[in-house]
């Protein structure tokens, strides 16, 4: 049996695609006499890369093949394990594999233009491993100190900034500290930890340091971005609420941007190009650059953000460490923060921090990274409190603790804030239930009914002849109505029905099937507007951008409403920056959107960089790749008041809370 008729057996049982057959044909048509060894190397390599890891673990191939492979279930393990076509790859060690390929022109070991790179144990495709060296290069260099001592005056900025505070020791003041030591610095955290406001309060002392050591006062250029418009609107809105509680001068507070913009519009996206504007060669103009929702930025992104810095630029990254990594390749946020945990911090770190603190820190069992050194992970939550189910919830997911967990979901009397329903046989009536109807006594568990109660009450406006004639001829402007103030409330209308839509999210792990994006979002759209179906566009069709339309100014994971306008016609709502009191709406002709999917059910990687009041996590029927623990955890804390787990088939849960991507 060749080695391409053996593929082909993997490609029917679902473990490989034919997109990793095609690469291994490329590297045997570059050398026909290449041992299969090193083709069966390529074809694994290309596997990984789909499901989002940039190399191939050789060691943990010949260890566990199954468990690299991502097996999708028992049956599949004990098939490999017992049939010939599969013998292939328990049968060479770590040994064989490294020679193998060492001798392959197939194969480089640092410098070339080899399709493939052996890095020690690791075996990748050449770009991800470029993008790797230049991950770790920028990162590195920006780890070294610029500074061995901070000024008086800065000094009882912090001070100032952190009063005494419940928390020992103050992590907040902790990031804040290490950030000023280097150009480089982590804060991660979960939900209500306090990302935004310590951002807020280093950015502060970063302007106050920047006067002091500057002479004249130099004002730093601060650049605030997120990876999609989404992520971007809510760091903006996080950053202006809080600057309200701030306690700084005015001078400062507007001297920190409230204006976020996704990374693909910061580095100047090309199109038809992997490429941006800005790079090595034409780096960002920056004093500062800070980047939210770090946990979704992939291995490429994150290459070609670093390689568009000037070495005098700092970075900042915020984000939770344990949600979903990107779904492109790499998890470069959880591997960043590998540790963070441990705050195991070397002496002279400790010497740069005690200072701060009202009790010094202890020595830790094992000195961390150098990236550990420059990371700090908030533990305490503002949001959650003890008798937080979603809190406690998250918390027993995170830590693989599948008992706890169930015991927290069973207790609806100490957590009146989550609920579990396993679908079995009268899955759709209990679903049904759910999406369509809100419960009476507690008014943050609403289903869609409530959104489509506040499309009803559309304001009554006298409508100009011809108004709408005019207005389709820029799609994105507000509709024409008779006067100024129809227009203002037509668009706190649709503000309205945006926000209403906001507080309920039915959240699925996979696309497919029937607990997928795509089953769900028909059944809903049958319970809820039955009488306007099959058209394609209906008032009330909620949808989500797919793709990036910069002339329109929608990002993919934008969502918006559609609705009628005064004079009847079908526009989309899309939520706009406001300024001050006014409230602003992007109003879109349909026939002008880029791609775009129906929103009632979106998939977890989706909804990452929001939050809403009431989530309903929706689990398939059967256990998947996908299905992890990060997932799960992910799903819980995109709630902020109340959390629904449902499960299509009991077990699945625990299934997911003892599975792990890392």
């Amino acid at each position: 049996m060749t080695v391409l008729e053996h593929v082909d057996n993997w490609i029917g049982l679902g473990w490989l695609s034919h997109l990793d057959r095609a690469f291994m044909r490329f590297l045997q048509d570059q050398e026909p006499d290449v041992d299969d060894l090193v083709l069966w190397a390529g074809a694994l390599v290309s596997l990984q890369l789909g499901r989002g890891e940039v190399f191939l673990d050789l060691e943990k191939l010949c260890r566990q093949p199954g468990l690299t492979l991502a097996l999708p279930n028992e049956d599949d393990a004990e098939q490999f394990e017992h049939d010939e076509s599969f013998a292939v790859l328990p049968k060479h060690q770590l040994e064989n594999w490294q020679s193998m390929l060492s001798q392959s022109s197939l194969v480089g070991l640092a410098d070339g233009n080899t399709p493939l790179v052996l890095d020690g144990k690791r075996l990748y495709l050449r770009r991800y491993w470029q993008y790797q060296q230049i991950l770790d290069q920028a990162i590195q260099q920006r780890l070294q100190p610029i500074r061995n001592t901070l000024s008086a005056a800065v000094q009882d900025d912090i001070k100032a900034l952190f009063p005494e505070s419940k928390e020992h020791p103050d992590w907040q003041k902790i990031a804040c500290v290490l950030a000023l030591r280097a150009r480089f610095s982590i804060i991660t955290g979960g939900p209500g930890t306090g990302k935004t406001t310590t951002l807020t309060k280093l950015l502060a002392l970063l302007i106050k340091l920047a006067n002091d050591e500057t002479s004249p006062a130099h004002k730093l250029n601060i650049l605030l971005a997120a990876p999609t418009g989404k992520a971007a609107a809510r760091v903006s809105e996080s950053i202006s609420k809080a600057l309200d509680r701030l306690e700084v001068s005015d001078a400062i507070k507007q001297l920190i941007p409230q204006k976020a913009s996704t990374l693909h519009r910061l580095l100047g996206s090309r199109h038809d190009s992997r490429r941006y504007l800005h790079d090595r060669n034409n780096p960002l103009v920056a004093d500062i650059v800070i980047v939210d929702e770090a946990s979704m930025i992939d291995l490429e992104m994150m290459a070609s953000l670093l390689d568009a810095l000037a070495d005098s630029t700092q970075l900042i990254l915020l984000g939770d460490k344990d949600q979903l990594a990107s779904v492109e390749a790499g998890s470069v946020m959880g591997d960043l923060c590998h540790g963070a945990e441990n705050a195991a911090y070397d002496e002279q770190t400790r010497a740069w921090i005690n200072p701060y603190l009202a009790q010094k820190l202890d020595q830790p069992v094992s000195t961390g990274s150098a990236i550990n050194q420059q990371t700090v992970m908030l533990r305490y939550s503002h949001r959650f409190g003890e008798h937080s189910g979603i809190g406690q919830l998250a918390k027993a997911v995170n830590h693989g603790d599948a008992s706890s967990a169930n015991d927290i979901l069973s207790d609806s009397i100490t957590y009146q804030d989550l609920k579990h329903l396993v679908l079995s046989d009268v899955a759709d009536r209990r679903l049904k239930q759910l999406i369509t109807h809100s419960d009476k006594k507690n008014s943050n568990r609403r289903g869609y009914d409530y959104y489509r109660d506040v499309i009803k009450q559309r304001p009554q406006v006298t409508v100009r002849p011809n108004s709408f004639d005019r207005a389709q001829e820029s799609p994105v402007e507000g509709p024409d109505h008779s006067s100024p103030n129809d227009a203002t409330q037509y668009n706190h209308w649709a503000k309205h029905v945006l926000d209403a839509f906001d507080t309920f999210q039915v959240l699925c792990a996979l696309r497919r099937g029937p607990w997928g994006v795509e089953g769900l979002n028909q059944r809903i759209e049958q319970w809820l507007f039955a009488d306007k179906l099959p058209a394609l566009w209906y008032e009330g069709r909620p949808v989500m951008i797919t793709r990036n339309d910069y002339n329109l100014g929608l990002m993919n994971g934008d969502v918006g409403i559609t609705l009628k306008d005064s004079t009847g016609k079908l526009r989309v709502a899309f939520p706009s920056e406001n300024s001050g009191d006014t409230v602003n709406i992007r109003w879109v002709s349909p026939m002008r959107l880029p791609d775009v999917e129906t929103a009632f059910a979106i998939t977890v990687h989706k909804s990452q960089g929001s939050e809403f009041n009431h989530v309903a996590l929706v689990l398939p029927e059967t256990k998947t790749p996908v299905l992890t623990r990060e997932l799960i955890y992910t799903g819980i804390t995109r709630a902020k008041d109340n959390f629904t787990l449902l499960e299509s088939r009991a077990e699945i849960f625990n299934q997911a809370i003892e599975a792990t991507c890392k």
